[in-house]
């Protein structure tokens, strides 16, 4: 675990830092520590010949475990970014015990992900990769990916010379507009490394042929999952449907995430009952929030929390089809309610969120038998038109990549970088 003595940071102070002489004057720490384990270095904005001052003094920094790279190139033009970092990313290379990088809020469009390509492909020591709003689009999402599963060959290939190599245990990548084209590619990483435990792959623009094929070729495999988080995707029934499958084999999960992703009714009703079967015992936190579901999940979700969800303390179900007065919402609250009484003075969420938001259920949208036949049919299409386009998805996501990235910073997953930079080998 990193000790404040061990940690180098320049984190927020703004500087811009174009040359050696730039920089040089703020690295004197870091050249005298020989036992830094963390650098920090997000808010600052560095030059490519920067990078390569710091590159040359971070290559002998062997005890480092944690680099934070997050919003380092901020206004930089993109002919500047591939080689500072492919400096850095170089230099990182030849650190035997670097686990956890975090480049969030950097542009790495198509034109300027190859140094980071090339590293992840062969850093065989990574556990923990964070690239939040990263601005990638399809085809370089594609790329990451397959350079992950890469990764996943290269520390194969170390572990069978008699090296002790660790697994990659968090992915994280939302915000970088991964779309269905890049599906494929993610679910054969995944598939690649499947002791993997966090997944956040939150508001990517995947639809629900893509969900589905992330889910059902991918984090199916991953039977050590404990935390997913899939908010802000399309799932529509379809999705639904392929987590109701798979998630029966994510014993060890914890938390679960997917709100605003278009559920809807029936498909809470379907996911509701894949959590009855019994196989997700260890599960505390459900994100629901913006799905669309209607009273008749929120029953189906109060039984299987009653009988197979026993640890179940936090349920988010804002912005959905029913009244706060409903009997299964009140049940369900009145659960999670006499839980946390009985687990004392524990720290986490618990109960159910601030239902401030909710939307009245119409009488058009009650589903009777009719509806749910046409609906049927409707899927069958939907899922042969999937089919179809399956093959093809990687050649339809020809958009541009290099977008800025949004100066917004996530909060949460710069909390979760830290705490996994605290983590040890």
């Amino acid at each position: 675990m990193s000790s404040p003595n061990n940690i180098f940071s320049l984190s927020g102070q703004s500087l811009k830092l174009d040359t050696a002489e730039h920089i040089e004057p703020h690295l004197e720490p870091l050249i005298a520590s020989d036992t830094v384990t963390e650098i920090r270095l997000g808010g600052n904005t560095l030059g490519a010949p920067a990078c390569e001052t710091l590159a040359s003094v971070l290559r002998r920094k062997t005890m480092l475990q944690t680099a934070k790279l997050d919003d380092i190139f901020t206004s930089r033009l993109l002919s500047e970014i591939p080689p500072a970092l492919s400096s850095l990313l170089t230099a990182l290379l030849e650190l035997p015990n670097l686990h956890t990088v975090d480049l969030s809020d950097n542009a790495f469009g198509l034109n300027t992900v190859e140094p980071l390509v090339d590293f992840l492909s062969k850093h065989v020591p990574l556990k923990n990769l964070i690239l939040q709003n990263n601005g990638l689009g399809p085809n370089a999402g594609t790329l990451i990916a397959n350079a992950l599963t890469s990764l996943a060959e290269r520390k194969e290939e170390a572990r069978k010379s008699g090296k002790e190599v660790p697994n990659l245990e968090t992915v994280i990548c939302g915000r970088n507009r991964l779309e269905s084209g890049s599906m494929s590619a993610w679910a054969k990483a995944y598939r690649a490394h499947r002791r993997v435990k966090m997944i956040k792959m939150v508001q990517n623009g995947i639809r629900q042929d893509g969900i589905s094929l992330l889910l059902t070729e991918g984090l199916v495999w991953c039977e050590d999952l404990e935390v997913l988080d899939l908010q802000d995707n399309t799932f529509t029934v379809t999705g639904a449907r392929a987590l109701s499958q798979v998630v029966e084999g994510w014993k060890q999960i914890k938390e679960l995430g997917v709100g605003d992703s278009l559920l809807g009714g029936r498909g809470a009703v379907l996911f509701a009952e894949a959590l009855a079967k019994g196989n997700n015992a260890l599960l505390e936190v459900l994100r629901l929030q913006y799905n669309e579901i209607d009273s008749k999940g929120v029953e189906a979700l109060l039984l299987a929390a009653k009988d197979k969800l026993v640890k179940l303390r936090r349920v988010e179900l804002n912005g959905n089809k029913f009244s706060e007065d409903d009997e299964p919402v009140e049940g369900l609250r009145l659960l999670l309610e006499e839980r946390k009484k009985k687990a004392g003075d524990v720290e986490g969420e618990w109960g159910l969120d601030e239902l401030s938001d909710l939307e009245d259920e119409s009488d058009e949208e009650d589903e009777d038998e009719d509806e749910d036949n046409v609906d049927d049919e409707a899927e069958r299409e939907e899922q042969e038109e999937a089919e179809a386009r399956r093959d093809g998805i990687l050649k339809d996501a020809n958009q541009e990549e290099d977008q800025k990235v949004s100066q917004k910073k996530d909060d949460n997953v710069d909390a979760l970088a830290d705490s996994l930079g605290k983590a040890e080998i």
